[in-house]
């Protein structure tokens, strides 16, 4: 019998012979790549492989035909194993440190790791720098990832005392989706065959740890170059409150030190400018225990903020063609059956209360309201598009882990609007509506985005035909090609009806945040009977866009917030003008200014406490007021102020005139200060 003594693979785009029984990490190196033994200091570290489209560790073994691909540290896939590894060792650490420790699960995330604990008291700060202690350990040790497929009872009888590693066991086995289990299961037992990652020692390599993973994995613990643990909670299990509530430890890892570092210091920015504390500081808004989570309460001054906002976005969708419309706040239930949200997106609606027999709902969206609109009276090709606009409040159930500050609440206020246009039209629309979008948001000061395209999940959830939802999708792709911005796939992260293009803005510090999104259905207007008459006499059914442009004005707000960390450009400042006079004898002087820039539609204060002129300075400064205007004697000698940023800038002798013309140009032309 013979045997095969050579293969042939792909690599760097053309074939290549090598032995019968190579691995990708002996390819890899002997094609020239930087050997994965080395550290990050030797240069680009090959990690793993790429092969036929799929992850793989180095030491997997090539078959005849393979397409052979590396995998660098620094890249995102090379970020997310060596992420998954630290997860692995994080988990060992704790496990020997811990003994009495079950396993969750531990996959890799957006600039991090974390792994969930079943332990019978939470983690503490010590725990954790324990935990970190012995972490480094572990990767000095350089102990090696091994990779073994095992059956459904070889897994079982090895993890008999990991009782969640089981239940994943189990749900590999049945006919649900194990990635709809929970956040990362799919990294612990994948689609196919099972397998164990087993940490040996580097010299004996006798077994240290163990877990059921899917991999892939670095080839030592010795290549996780930096990382740190964060910080500990709790999760519940599989993301279910039915389920036990877990420890829940993340941690982040990077592949040099220096881009740790200015992650930890993006990290530090980013909590001066947390909105939940600005929010505070500045007097704007809270979040009242009487009231319930997720649900905010404007003070006068963040009132003022939101007003601006609205009334600016109110103006600028009157110059655009848009007509405003009102809706209630609850409704019966047979509202959203008829629309589909009762029986898909049910869940993340509040429960309903019974009124005259029947269950009303507090609304979770706008759209069906707007289709009763639409469909009140006849309509003719004429009226479109017709544009229908509301600042429109919304109420969902979020889960009480994922209420965060303004940026995730239970009771949002949508600046919600419904396109509906003939099927000529839609590619149209949707472009002018994509530039008018992004023009609105960068009057708002965000000026750098992205697009991403989110296309219908393959699964049944999902309303409508194959056609219509080809159609939609090629008419979004159309318009963001046409904006000329980057486009970004989000395979199956449409909702049930349609497809959607999200704006993605990146604010000061570099972070990304969803704001508008474009959605075409063709699916509503079908539910709802929806027709307009054609030019020739035939009933047709429009095509309905939806597009909410802040999302909401409750998070436009919060991620405003971060991004000028609190210091609002003039245009938007709840208070633009502090009057701060040195002394009593000043603050007539000052008064007179004050009323001349209120008649000009300046929100102006006169400190007129007993403080000192510093003291009032720095009040101002806290209160991130973009102007202040000081008065003393000689100021008011030559009818005129000192002109104070809030920068720490001073300009003395300031006519009058000259200040207020200042500060109004500034205003109204929406600079920044």
């Amino acid at each position: 019998m013979s045997t095969v003594s050579e293969l042939r693979i792909t690599l760097d785009g053309s074939e290549r012979v090598v032995a019968a029984g190579s691995t990708a990490g002996q390819v890899l190196e002997g094609a020239g790549e930087a050997s994965p033994q080395k550290g990050p200091a030797g240069g680009a570290t090959v990690i793993a492989a790429r092969v036929g489209g799929e992850l793989r560790d180095l030491a997997y073994e090539l078959r005849d035909g393979e397409v052979v691909e590396p995998v660098e540290l620094g890249s995102d896939d090379g970020r997310a194993i060596m992420r998954h590894s630290a997860a692995h060792v994080m988990a060992q650490a704790v496990q020997e440190l811990f003994p009495e420790a079950k396993l969750g699960i531990g996959p890799p995330v957006e600039n991090g790791f974390y792994y969930d604990f079943d332990v019978e008291t939470p983690f503490t700060p010590e725990d954790l720098k324990r935990i970190e202690k012995r972490m480094r350990e572990i990767v000095k040790q350089g102990q090696r990832f091994s990779r073994r497929a095992v059956s459904d009872g070889e897994a079982r009888a090895e993890l008999a005392g990991e009782p969640y590693k089981l239940e994943l066991i189990g749900l590999k086995g049945g006919a649900g989706d194990v990635a709809d289990a929970a956040d990362g299961a799919d990294v612990e037992v994948g689609g196919g065959e099972l397998t164990i990652y087993d940490n040996l020692d580097a010299k004996s390599g006798d077994l240290r740890w163990k877990d059921l993973c899917r991999g892939p994995h670095l080839p030592t613990t010795r290549i996780i170059p930096a990382f740190k643990l964060m910080r500990a909670g709790g999760a519940y299990w599989r993301g279910s409150e039915k389920n036990p509530q877990l420890q829940r430890i993340y941690g982040t890892a990077w592949e040099s030190r220096d881009r740790q570092d200015e992650y930890l210091k993006l990290l530090e920015e980013a909590e001066k400018r947390d909105h939940r504390r600005l929010g505070a500081e500045l007097d704007l808004f809270s979040f009242p225990k009487e009231i319930g989570s997720g649900l905010a309460v404007f003070h006068p001054k963040g009132g003022v903020v939101r007003n601006v906002m609205e009334e600016y976005s109110r103006r600028r969708h009157e110059e655009a063609g848009y007509e405003f419309v009102n809706t209630p706040h609850i409704t019966k239930g047979t509202l959203y059956e008829v629309s589909g949200h009762l029986g898909w997106y049910k869940d993340d609606m509040f429960p309903p209360m019974e009124v005259d027999g029947g269950d009303y709902y507090l609304k979770p969206m706008n759209c069906p309201m707007h289709n009763l609109i639409f469909r009140a009276r006849g309509r003719s090709y004429r009226e479109l598009p017709l544009r229908l606009f509301e600042f429109g409040t919304v109420y969902r159930f979020e889960k009480s882990g994922v209420v965060h500050g303004l940026t995730r609440v239970r009771g949002m206020t949508q600046d919600d609007a419904h396109i509906y246009c003939t099927r000529e039209q839609m590619v149209g629309e949707i472009k002018n509506l994509l530039g008018f979008v992004l023009g609105l948001l960068r009057d708002y000061g965000l000026n750098e985005f992205y697009l991403e395209l989110s296309t219908r999940d393959d699964s049944d959830k999902f309303i409508g035909v194959q056609e219509d939802w080809d159609e939609a999708t090629a008419a979004l792709r159309e318009a963001a090609d046409d904006s000329g911005l980057d486009l970004v796939a989000d395979p199956g992260g449409a909702a049930f009806y349609g497809p959607k293009i999200s704006v993605q803005a990146k604010d000061a510090i570099g972070r990304t945040w969803q704001l508008s999104t474009i959605q075409v259905d063709f699916n509503q207007p079908k539910r709802f009977d929806l027709e307009y008459q054609a030019a020739d006499g035939s009933r047709q059914q429009p095509v309905m866009i939806h597009r909410a442009l802040f999302g909401s004005i409750e998070r436009f707000f919060g991620v405003l917030l971060e991004h000028y960390a609190g210091a609002m450009p003039p245009w938007l400042a709840p208070v633009q003008v502090v009057g701060i006079p040195i002394g009593d004898a000043h603050v007539a002087h000052l008064e007179r200014v004050a009323a001349e820039l209120r008649a000009k539609g300046i929100r102006v204060e006169i400190d007129s406490s007993a403080d000192r002129m510093q003291k009032k300075i720095r009040n101002a400064q806290k209160q991130k007021v973009p102007y202040m205007l000081l008065a003393g004697d000689e100021d008011v000698a030559k009818d005129a102020v000192s002109f104070r940023y809030r920068d720490g800038e001073q300009r003395n002798g300031v006519p009058i005139a000259d200040a207020v013309d200042e500060v109004v140009r500034a205003v109204e032309s929406r600079i920044q200060v």
